[in-house]
C-alpha cells in the first residue's frame, strides 16, 4: 500500500507542501490553495444568494433543505429546476472562460490576451448565427456551429499573424481587427434575418442566461470536459515554455505545437461556454490576473483562473438580476466591469514600460 503525506517545504520565497503518493510528487503552493478555499466559498455564498433571490424569497436554510431532498413543492420547483440551472450556467461558463483566458495569456506573455480582445468570442457567435439561419436552431446544431465558427475564427488569426512566428502581439492586433469584421457581419445578418429570430440571437448575442435550461448545459458541459483534461494535461509543458523557447527546445518541448494545442484547446472551452450564455466579455481577460494577484503565484493557474472566472460571473449576474433597477443580460454588467479593468490593466501597462 503506498503512503500518502505532505511535507511543508519553503522554495524562493513561496511556502508550499509536497504532497507524496508513493513514487509520485506533487508541489502544492500553500497561498495558492488557501485561495482556492476562499474563492470556493465566496462560490458557495454566492450560490445560495442566486437561489435565494427572486420574485419568490427564501432563506438560505431553505434552500440548504431544498437541495438535501426536503422542502414544498414550490421550493423544489423554484430551487431546482427554475434556479438551479442559471447557477450552474454561471459558473460553468464562467470557469470554461477564465481557463481559456489562463491559456491564452501564457501563450502569449500577454494579461491583455483573451478571447473576446482576440475575435474568438465573435467568431463563435458567427458560427451559431450561420447555424441558425442556414439549418435549425436545436442546441446540437448550435453547438456545432459554436465550435465551427470559433476553429475557423482562430485559424484565420493565425494565419494572419503566423508570418515570422506567432507572436503574441502581433496575435492580439490582428484578432483585434477579425473581431471587428466579425462583429460587423454579426449586425448585419442580424438585420437580414426574421423578427423573432433576430430578437432571439441579439439578446442571446449579448451575453445571457435567461432561459438556461439543463440539456444545453449538460451538453456543453460534456463536449468541454475533454478539453479540460488536456488544459491540464498541458500544463507542466506550459510551464516549460515560460522558460523561453530555447530553453523549452533544450529540454524537449516544442513551442509551436504547445502554442498551437493550447489555443486550439482554448477556443473549445470558449465555444462550449458560447453555446450556452452568448459572447460573455471580459471574464476570461480578468479572472486569470485576479487569480494570480490573490495567489501571489509567478504563473497563471487554470484551476485557479476557473475557479474565479466562475465567481466573476456569477457575481455578474447576481447584480444584473437583483441589484439594478432593472434586469439585464449578465453581459451588459460584465462588458461595464470589464471596460473600468481594461483600462487600469493598459494604464498599469503603459508605466510598467516607462
Amino acid at each position: 500500500m503506498s503512503e500518502s503525506r505532505v511535507t511543508a517545504l519553503t522554495d524562493v520565497g513561496y511556502r508550499r507542501w509536497i504532497l507524496r503518493a508513493g513514487p509520485l510528487r506533487m508541489p502544492v503552493r500553500q497561498r495558492s490553495v488557501v485561495a482556492g478555499v476562499v474563492a470556493v466559498g465566496v462560490l458557495c455564498v454566492l450560490a445560495v444568494l442566486a437561489l435565494a433571490l427572486g420574485a419568490y424569497p427564501l432563506t438560505p436554510q431553505q434552500v440548504m433543505q431544498t437541495l438535501l431532498g426536503g422542502g414544498d413543492a414550490m421550493d423544489r420547483t423554484v430551487v431546482i429546476e427554475w434556479r438551479l440551472p442559471r447557477a450552474l450556467a454561471a459558473v460553468t461558463v464562467g470557469a470554461l472562460l477564465g481557463i481559456a483566458g489562463a491559456l491564452f495569456q501564457t501563450v502569449t506573455r500577454n494579461p491583455l490576451a483573451s478571447p473576446d480582445i482576440l475575435g474568438l468570442s465573435n467568431g463563435a457567435f458567427t458560427g451559431m448565427l450561420l447555424a441558425l439561419v442556414l439549418v435549425s436552431g436545436s442546441w446540437p446544431v448550435l453547438t456545432v456551429g459554436s465550435l465551427l465558427g470559433g476553429f475557423v475564427t482562430a485559424a484565420v488569426i493565425w494565419l494572419l499573424s503566423a508570418r515570422g512566428g506567432v507572436q503574441g502581439f502581433r496575435l492580439i492586433v490582428v484578432g483585434i481587427g477579425v473581431s471587428a469584421i466579425l462583429a460587423s457581419l454579426n449586425t448585419w445578418m442580424l438585420l437580414q434575418i426574421e423578427l423573432e429570430t433576430a430578437m432571439f440571437a441579439s439578446a442571446w448575442g449579448t451575453g445571457s442566461l435567461n432561459g438556461v435550461t439543463a440539456g444545453p448545459l449538460a451538453g456543453a458541459l460534456a463536449s468541454a470536459l475533454p478539453f479540460v483534461v488536456a488544459a491540464v494535461m498541458l500544463v507542466p509543458r506550459l510551464r516549460q515554455l515560460g522558460l523561453g523557447d530555447d530553453m523549452a527546445a533544450s529540454t524537449g518541448v516544442r513551442p509551436g505545437a504547445i502554442r498551437a494545442g493550447a489555443l486550439l484547446i482554448g477556443v473549445a472551452l470558449v465555444a462550449a461556454a458560447t453555446t450556452v450564455a452568448g459572447p460573455v466579455a471580459f471574464v476570461a481577460l480578468a479572472a486569470p490576473q485576479i487569480a494570480r494577484l490573490v495567489a501571489r503565484t509567478p504563473h497563471l493557474s487554470l484551476v485557479l483562473s476557473g475557479l474565479f472566472g466562475g465567481v466573476l460571473l456569477l457575481g455578474a449576474d447576481l447584480i444584473a438580476q437583483h441589484v439594478l433597477p432593472t434586469s439585464l443580460p449578465v453581459g451588459v454588467v460584465t462588458v461595464s466591469v470589464g471596460g473600468a479593468y481594461l483600462v487600469l490593466m493598459i494604464i498599469l501597462e503603459i508605466r510598467r514600460r516607462a
